[in-house]
């Protein structure tokens, strides 16, 4: 009950600041943010209807719903002309039974409004979660991010497939972004893996960066949600948890341009043809290096502005990558990340002002990372070139990295957390060693130790120069 009171508490907490904010904000500005959203929106409900999409996977939860009201073989069904499987946990399939009464046209309306809803909430949460912008400002970003949001290709294939990932994204930012003090947190990430599995990534991290605590209460939630499962639906649970979970090709093929995980692009890269240990090397060294650099920057960074926000979205893509199959609409991930990269654009910009930015690219990088991320992230660029079942792997050489920009872009941010993670422990004196890595503590997550932060008082000073 003192959670749920907590929890409550902290509702109402953000409400209050949302009320604050919105007094506070520019009339202005607010009303210009608000007309450009309105007229994006707008543009993207026409395009929408001239695309004629299917909403293929939202119509797969209908079907996943019915099947839980109805008693019939959830691992058995099979929706639409590609004859698509269930392929969540029967936790996930119990979720989706409010749906299963609605209209093929009603079910269309009442997903996309959710998933609106679901985007202006993650754009909160962005926000939140970057420290950026300021508060009177802030109410004027999360219209502009929720108006043009739709367009990267990321979000707009979640809109027009009904997909469940804006809902994933915003458990696991509200989960990070709670104090390590609150006791529910870590609910909220065993919730989202109890919807997808992958996410049970973020488990892993809060061990690795000893959120002891809050890891414990993750997998509580997570073992609460596969108990429910088996409770109500035991054969469907069975059936996941034995055998159809370790089935990648009951997902889809891993070579199509659609997966743009690690594994998708040596397929189409043709390396994984003659050896299956080649992905299973590469696969483990991205996951074990991508971790790393997360906790590094978690523990050992703490000079660095936003490290921590930077950890997370390190443990993201690290996510996206080794997965075996991680479709384009996963990637809703690029929405937090860019509102970090206009952060450090923001950042980067008062260090000019007062004539302390470092000269010439360096100056700039920031800026420039965001246009790349932009780019990378509007292009469609998988979607232009031919892509049918026979076309993709006749490509020329030369176009299959255009169909794999997600994770060569997430192989290059990974090397670029990692040269950070370097200068960072270089200007702090090197390496520390793994005692000192797992031991040290920190007030901001929750350990309280005193000589942690006694170092973080000596290093006020610099950290105001590197900021």
């Amino acid at each position: 009950m003192t959670s749920v009171r907590r929890g409550t508490g902290g509702v109402r907490e953000a409400v209050s600041a949302a009320r604050e904010a919105l007094r506070e904000a520019p009339p202005r500005i607010t009303r210009n943010a608000a007309l450009a959203a309105l007229g994006s929106l707008l543009l993207y409900v026409v395009i929408r209807h001239l695309a004629h999409v299917s909403m293929i996977d939202a119509r797969v939860y209908q079907a996943e719903g019915a099947a839980v009201v109805h008693g019939r073989d959830l691992y058995q069904l099979r929706v639409g002309p590609a004859t698509l499987p269930a392929t969540y946990p029967p936790f996930a399939a119990m979720l989706f039974t409010p749906v299963s009464w609605l209209s093929i046209p009603a079910l269309r309306i009442v997903v996309t409004l959710i998933n609106l809803g679901q985007l202006a909430v993650v754009a909160v949460l962005c926000c939140r979660f970057a420290g950026w912008p300021s508060r009177a400002l802030r109410p004027a970003a999360v219209l502009l991010i929720t108006g043009f949001g739709v367009w990267l290709e990321p979000v707009w294939t979640t809109l027009r497939y009904g997909q469940i990932n804006l809902l994933i994204l915003g458990l696991i930012l509200f989960d990070v972004a709670l104090p390590d003090s609150r006791r529910y947190k870590g609910v909220a990430i065993g919730l989202a893996a109890g919807l997808k599995v992958t996410p049970g990534l973020f488990i892993v991290y809060l061990l690795l960066t000893r959120r002891f605590r809050a890891a414990g209460t993750a997998v509580a939630s997570f073992a609460g949600t596969v108990l429910l499962g088996a409770a109500v639906l035991p054969h469907a649970a069975w059936t996941f948890w034995t055998k159809d979970l370790y089935v990648t090709s009951r997902v889809g093929k891993e070579w199509i341009v659609d997966n743009q995980s690690l594994r998708g692009l040596l397929d189409r890269l043709e390396l994984t043809m003659h050896s299956g240990s080649v992905t299973l090397v590469l696969v483990a060294a991205v996951a074990v290096g991508g971790l790393a650099v997360s906790v590094l920057l978690d523990r050992r960074c703490r000079r660095l502005p936003r490290n921590r926000a930077w950890s997370v979205l390190t443990c993201a893509v690290t996510m996206l990558l080794i997965s075996p199959i991680s479709w384009t609409h996963h990637w809703v991930w690029c929405l937090p990340l860019m509102v970090l990269l206009g952060a450090e654009v923001s950042a980067e910009r008062a260090r000019q002002r007062r004539g302390v930015a470092a000269p010439g690219f360096a100056g700039r990088q920031w800026r420039v990372l965001l246009w790349v991320t932009g780019f990378v992230f509007c292009c469609y660029a998988m979607w232009l070139v031919p892509h049918g079942k026979l076309t993709t792997l006749s490509l020329p050489f030369y176009l299959r990295p255009v169909v794999s920009l997600y994770p060569l872009y997430g192989l290059a941010f990974l090397v670029l957390m990692a040269e950070r993670v370097r200068r960072a422990l270089r200007r702090s004196g090197g390496f520390a060693s793994v005692w000192e890595l797992w031991g040290s503590s920190d007030s901001r997550v929750g350990s309280g130790g005193a000589d942690s932060r006694d170092r973080l008082e000596r290093s006020t000073s610099s950290s105001a120069v590197e900021r």
